[in-house]
């Protein structure tokens, strides 16, 4: 399963190993459980430190147990962890194995102090881009700390537990049998959820910080360009993002990136923050600002009540799916109404969806969509559709795809627990509509991430994009912006991380002049 390359790159990985690992697997007779026997053989031939055992039962088959008996923890991936959730693995492998995780002293002592047992339950697609790092950080907690378990599920191959939970967006988790959250979240995220204390404990050393001479907003490519440019002139830079990378981050794939033939979001988000990381940059990641004042200096305050000063600030906040704000949308939100077609797509195979949008977004989504549900039907509200003529040609060449226009999605339908269709009105006859679906993808562009300045005096369009100069500054002095959040007409990967370069050099030449100015008033 495992070919030349990646043996090579796992043996060195596995050099670092300190302790004993066992794979300890639950197998049938099925072509899955054979590639699960598989990997594991291989695995444990690049390790003497790695051996392997049967699982005497088991809840689910196939599965493979990452034991550490130093540590008696156990992490569990029901499935075959290969894909995006390779990775995954090999960290549950390392993290185990006495390798030391990359995170920090606060929350490994938060971790360790957990007295409950807890079992996560993690249902996943294996193509979904976001799960990954949601099992990666329950993983970690699980290496950590006896009494945390976890278990990666594909969805895919146990569609019937996925029916039982009424499971219809990925990542979603369980806690000692519950639902405990849906969606990205981060280490953080959780460990505030089960020790409230942990997020004034960040605040408060997060407010000791010296002033910064440029603060980043937001760890996209405009966020992390913006990071190096500044860091690579001697400034003193920081940086704060929710997740890095941003919504690249869900990105499949990628073929339009200078330079690089093809990749995947995620692939490029580690580069990104691989780059920043080469420099003095204080990435404060898992924190995500509230609001921005100005005074002598600017102050950033960040939702756990902590401020951090800078002298200059740049805004790459990014932006987020626009909703169709419609009745039912909000309700049935993760129990059959989707943002990514990527992640979410496989929990709908052989059955019925809609897409609405026919942008490039919504229109790929499609193409996607076909290959995995029984039918898919594209609702565009304008008169023709906007995507690039190769793809409009390739949807429609597929049979089971039919595009909608003039239509206006009116509501969401459901049965209480899921969804059950959509309502529409032909913009053209004024009839209304009724698809029976089991999941609507919504792909109708974007937001950007400006609520948090109302009330800074940054100027906003009337769209909520942040305006900007040909420097990227805003209307107030010392603050620039760059990406997805401002009125750069084209939302592009590399045009993000141009701006954000511009921004940081715009940045750059404010402070040289400022500080002028305040060296020749003081002399």
């Amino acid at each position: 399963m495992l070919d030349k390359q990646i043996k090579s790159q796992l043996q060195q990985h596995f050099a670092a190993l300190t302790d004993p690992i066992e794979l300890i697997l639950a197998l049938d007779d099925s072509a899955k459980s054979a590639e699960v026997a598989s990997l594991a053989e291989e695995l444990a031939s690049l390790s003497d430190l790695i051996t392997l055992g049967q699982a005497e039962n088991s809840e689910r088959t196939p599965s493979m147990t990452v034991y550490s008996p130093k540590r008696d923890t156990r992490i569990e991936f029901a499935g075959v962890p290969m894909g995006h959730e390779f990775t995954s693995l090999v960290l549950a492998l390392l993290h185990s194995g006495g390798h030391a995780a990359k995170v920090s002293e606060q929350e490994l002592g938060v971790i360790r102090s957990l007295q409950d047992e807890l079992h996560f339950e993690i249902y996943i697609s294996l193509s979904c881009q976001t799960c990954p790092q949601v099992v990666q950080a329950l993983n970690l907690m699980a290496a950590h700390n006896p009494k945390v378990k976890t278990t990666m599920i594909d969805g895919a191959l146990f569609p019937d537990e996925v029916a039982q939970r009424n499971v219809l967006a990925v990542p979603s988790v369980y806690l000692n049998g519950e639902l405990f959250s849906q969606g990205a979240i981060t280490l953080s995220d959780v460990l505030a959820k089960l020790d409230s204390t942990l997020s004034e404990q960040q605040a408060e050393l997060l407010a000791q910080k010296s002033e910064f001479d440029v603060l980043v907003v937001g760890g996209g490519p405009a966020g992390a360009a913006a990071a190096i440019y500044a860091a690579r002139k001697g400034l003193s830079t920081g940086v704060v993002a929710e997740r890095f990378g941003g919504q690249v981050a869900d990105t499949m794939s990628i073929e339009n990136f200078i330079s690089v033939s093809a990749t995947e979001g995620p692939k490029l988000v580690a580069q990104l923050e691989e780059h920043v990381n080469d420099y003095q940059v204080d990435v404060m990641k898992n924190q995500r600002a509230s609001a921005l004042t100005q005074g002598d200096k600017l102050e950033l305050t960040l939702e756990n009540g902590a401020t951090l000063k800078a002298k200059s600030l740049v805004i790459a906040t990014g932006a987020r799916w626009r909703t169709m704000n419609v009745l039912g949308e909000q309700e049935y939100k993760g129990r059959g109404v989707a943002y990514c077609p990527h992640c979410d797509g496989p929990l709908f195979k052989g059955k019925s969806v809609a897409v609405i949008g026919g942008g490039n977004s919504g229109i790929e989504a499609a193409i996607d969509l076909a290959n995995l549900v029984e039918h898919v039907t594209v609702l565009e509200f304008a008169d023709s559709l906007k995507a690039d003529e190769v793809l409009i040609k390739k949807a429609h060449s597929l049979n089971n795809v039919t595009i909608i226009t003039h239509a206006q999605t009116t509501e969401v339908l459901g049965d209480g627990k899921k969804v059950t269709g959509l309502t529409y009105i032909d913009r053209q006859s004024n009839q209304q509509h009724q698809l029976e679906l089991a999941g609507i993808f919504v792909q109708i562009g974007l937001i950007p991430n400006t609520e948090w300045l109302e009330g800074s005096g940054i100027a906003l369009t009337p769209f909520g994009e942040v305006a900007i100069d040909a420097k990227g500054a805003t209307s107030i002095p010392g603050v620039f912006a760059a990406g997805d959040v401002t009125t750069e007409p084209y939302k592009q990967i590399i045009i993000a991380m141009g701006g954000g370069a511009t921004a940081s050099l715009g940045a750059f030449d404010y402070l040289i002049r400022h500080q002028s100015t305040e060296a020749e008033q003081a002399a």
